[in-house]
């Protein structure tokens, strides 16, 4: 039987193999030990696991970053962004979240379409902004490299007067009992005015996601009309979506 320490490892190089970098406070927090055990881990795998790996386990850890995430191959967010993309219609007017899965809708989005498209993320925004039937709407305000996102008192304002047909939101853990979260706190007051304002609510995310906790609360899950994910969900999950209406699509 693999000890705790072990078992512990084992859980670290999964998250790093499907979530890419996180920061070490949230890896900590995840695996309910301290920021310095995190670190020593990282040292131990460096030189334990598989040489690929090594470049990631290293005591200067960097967290999460948006475009690292987008350049690694994944053939599942890249599924569950297609769905989504072809749930748009003539004339929505749609809002795209911060995140790697929602990120994967951009190269599907219909070009035959007038569109509006509500983003607070460069890379959002530089996909779109040459697409001559989408409106962009960008919400500006204060820059955070590792998301590629801006936000504002002034951004959530806009988010506020707009009316949104359909909401692209994306997350970073859901669980039954804390609800849906993710990883930054800057995120929250953007999400919750997206959540307000729109008219259909759709998660992407990917099946890692659930039973996983966040530093970060944003909604529930009575908030959100469709969940996009893929064949891992559970099946409690499952018919926990059943019982609450929610619409499930498995890629």
């Amino acid at each position: 039987m693999a000890s705790k320490k072990e078992e512990r490892q084992r859980r670290l190089v999964q998250l790093i193999k499907t979530e890419g970098k996180l920061p070490v406070r949230e890896l900590a927090n995840i695996l309910s030990v301290t920021e310095m055990t995190i670190r020593r881990d990282f040292e131990e795998l460096g030189t334990q696991y598989n040489p690929e790996l090594a470049s990631d386990l290293h005591a200067e850890y960097q967290g999460y970053d948006l475009l690292t995430a987008l350049q690694k191959s994944n053939d599942t967010k890249v599924k569950i962004g297609k769905m989504a993309a072809s749930l748009i219609r003539p004339d929505d007017i749609i809002s795209i979240d911060t995140g790697s899965t929602t990120a994967r809708m951009l190269p599907y989005l219909p070009e035959n379409y007038n569109l509006t498209v509500l983003c607070y993320n460069t890379n959002v925004l530089f996909e779109i902004r040459y697409k001559d039937r989408i409106q962009p709407l960008f919400c500006g305000g204060r820059y955070h490299r590792n998301t590629e996102m801006f936000e504002s008192p002034e951004g959530v304002q806009l988010i506020e007067r707009t009316r949104i047909n359909k909401a692209f939101l994306s997350a970073a853990g859901m669980h039954k009992k804390l609800g849906i979260t993710c990883a930054n706190d800057y995120e929250v007051l953007t999400k919750n005015a997206v959540i307000r304002s729109s008219l259909e609510r759709i998660l992407l995310v990917d099946s890692s996601k659930f039973n996983q906790v966040r530093s970060s609360y944003f909604c529930d899950l009575s908030d959100i009309h469709t969940v996009i994910t893929d064949k891992g969900i559970a099946d409690d999950w499952r018919e926990l979506m059943r019982e609450k209406g929610i619409a499930l699509t498995i890629v």
